[in-house]
Parts: C-alpha cells; sequence; structure tokens
C-alpha cells in the first residue's frame, strides 16, 4: 500500500428542492417543485501517505465533512476515483470497516440513555474484537483520555468535553489505520483541547495511523499538521505545509516593541504599518524580505527595552486564504 487515500477528480453533486416564500409559494413548491443541483465538490484531488496527520480545513459549506464522508462510505460520490486502504469506500467492505473511524464532533455515537461502557462492549461485539485485546485497549485509551471516573455514569449527564473524549474511545477501541476527524475539539474548554490534542498526537505517532484532521481550532493546526489541504467552495486551494501557507499568504511580519519612554509615532510608521499602540508596546508589520534590518534599524535610532518578531497569527492567515482568488 504506497497511499493511505488517494482522491482523483472527485465530484459530488446535491439535488435540492427551492422552496419559493410565503403561503402560495410553499404550496406551489409542493405541488409542482423546483429543483437546483448544488456542487459540493469540484473535481478535487489529493493523496495522503500512511502515517501522515494532515490538517483539512475550510470555511462552513467548504466541502471538508462531505469529502469525509464519501472517504468513509457514508457518500456515494457523483463521479472520480476515490480508494482508502485499497478499498472503494462506498462498497462498505466490512475488512475495510474495521480499519477506518470517523469522529465527529457534532454527532454522537454514545447511546444517550446509557452508560459509555455500554456502547464500548457493543462496538466489541459489532468489531468482533477479542476479550483480551478489547481489555487492553480500553484500558491505555481510558488512562490516556483520563476518562476513568466516568465510564458508568450515564451519557446525559455528562458534560460535552467529557462526551468528546468518551466518543473517541468509542471510535479507537478497534485501532482503526484511518481516522477522519471532523472538528474533535468544539466546543471544549482550553483544557479539554489540549487533552485531545495530546491524545491525538500520541495515537498517530504510537500506531502509525493515518489521520485527516477537519477544524476550525487553528491551535489544533499548529499543534498537529505539518501539512494542510485547504478547501473552498469546493475546490482545494492550497496543498502543502503550514510554513508554506503562511509564507505565501503573509508577506509581512509582525515587530513588536517595548519603549522605555514616548516617542514621535511618525518616526515608526516611515519603518513599517503601525498595527496597535498601547504604551509602551508597539505594533507594526515590515515586509518579509527586511524584516531583520528593520529590526536592527529600530534597535538602534529608538529607545527599546524589548523587541520580537513575530510571524501573523495563523488566523489572520486563514482568513486571507479564504479570501483569495
Amino acid at each position: 500500500m504506497d497511499k493511505a487515500i488517494i482522491v482523483n477528480h472527485l465530484v459530488k453533486n446535491f439535488e435540492v428542492t427551492e422552496k419559493k416564500p410565503g403561503l402560495f409559494g410553499s404550496f406551489k413548491s409542493l405541488i409542482s417543485p423546483s429543483r437546483k443541483t448544488v456542487r459540493a465538490l469540484k473535481n478535487i484531488s489529493f493523496m495522503v501517505q500512511p502515517g501522515e496527520l494532515v490538517g483539512f480545513i475550510g470555511p462552513n459549506g467548504a466541502g471538508k465533512t462531505t469529502t469525509l464522508k464519501i472517504l468513509s462510505g457514508l457518500l456515494y460520490p457523483t463521479s472520480g476515483f476515490t480508494q482508502v486502504l485499497d478499498f472503494d469506500p462506498w462498497e462498505k467492505n466490512p475488512e475495510f470497516l474495521k480499519q477506518i473511524s470517523l469522529v465527529m464532533g457534532q454527532k454522537n455515537q454514545l447511546w444517550w440513555d446509557l452508560p459509555a461502557i455500554e456502547t464500548f462492549e457493543l462496538n466489541r461485539a459489532i468489531y468482533d474484537i477479542p476479550k483480551k485485546e478489547y481489555e487492553d485497549s480500553i484500558n491505555e485509551l481510558v488512562e490516556l483520555l483520563d476518562v476513568g471516573k466516568i465510564l458508568n455514569i450515564q451519557v446525559r449527564r455528562l458534560s460535552l468535553g467529557q462526551r468528546m473524549r468518551l466518543e473517541l474511545v468509542a471510535a479507537l477501541l478497534h485501532k482503526p489505520k484511518i481516522l477522519f476527524l471532523d472538528e474533535p475539539t468544539i466546543g471544549l474548554d482550553l483544557i479539554g483541547q489540549q487533552k485531545v490534542r495530546d491524545f491525538i498526537y500520541e495515537y498517530n505517532r504510537k500506531n502509525e495511523a493515518t489521520i485527516l484532521l477537519s477544524s476550525h481550532n487553528m491551535d489544533d493546526l499548529i499543534d498537529l499538521a505539518r501539512r494542510v489541504i485547504v478547501i473552498n467552495e469546493g475546490k482545494i486551494i492550497f496543498d502543502g505545509a503550514l510554513e508554506e501557507l503562511v509564507k505565501r499568504f503573509a508577506k509581512e511580519k509582525i515587530i513588536k516593541v517595548s519603549l522605555s519612554h514616548e516617542i514621535d509615532i511618525k518616526l515608526l510608521e516611515k519603518i513599517g504599518s503601525i498595527k496597535k499602540i498601547s504604551f509602551p508596546q508597539v505594533t507594526f508589520s515590515v515586509p518579509r524580505a527586511t524584516a531583520a534590518v528593520a529590526a536592527a534599524e529600530v534597535l538602534q535610532n529608538f529607545p527599546i527595552e524589548d523587541l520580537t518578531i513575530e510571524e501573523v497569527p495563523i488566523e489572520e492567515v486563514i482568513r486571507r486564504v479564504f479570501g483569495s482568488k
């Protein structure tokens, strides 16, 4: 198996009914519905190597979840070629299903009125996991995600963060080789987000699992993904290293200085574009190529107590990517 995931010229269209406004419009739509085609995916192609952890990002409605559902066999593509672990996902081969897992932050697989341990037992039977292997897996996962004290509590009584960590346990009991994660940290507090990120990193490292991670949380990308695929309006507009994404869409660097006394800000404006002033701190931007020269000039000509050169925040980079043509 040279490639864990192959996507080639993938297209997915949806037929939707257009509802006319008002009571008459509703009646007309019922009698003579008007349909239109929504092109969710427009001829996208990419490949993922075994063991690779790739960030898959884009705005709402860009096609991220549609792609993950096709790769996991939940949706049938309109056209194109897709292969996961040498299987055609939509054939739903049992051997294929035993090697993948899809975790969606807004969807539950845990039984709402039962303790999570009951769902785990059901999954053991579904995936035909040997008893000893199941016990070893659940002990490891429970320890890594720190959920031992809540296994026997009714799921409906748990917080969102607790449920999300238990969802991960349920999804990984059978040790999948491919993990599709759709917003795994959504709604979690900062501590919960970090625990989930640490776990994903360890699972990828220890099991050499291939992970496709879709998230709006930029910290997820910074902590986990070296490569990112950016999709917008059903088209891939970037596929490469996260550092390259920053270089391509952030043509400047940010210089932050702390001044020992007030100065004429107009003098700093000759060096860079002022972003923020909150004495004694001043923040301004300069072209990437001249950042070092600009910093040296500032140190030489202004009363500087401290100076740092930083990249443009990743959130701003992503906004520029989405806004680009």
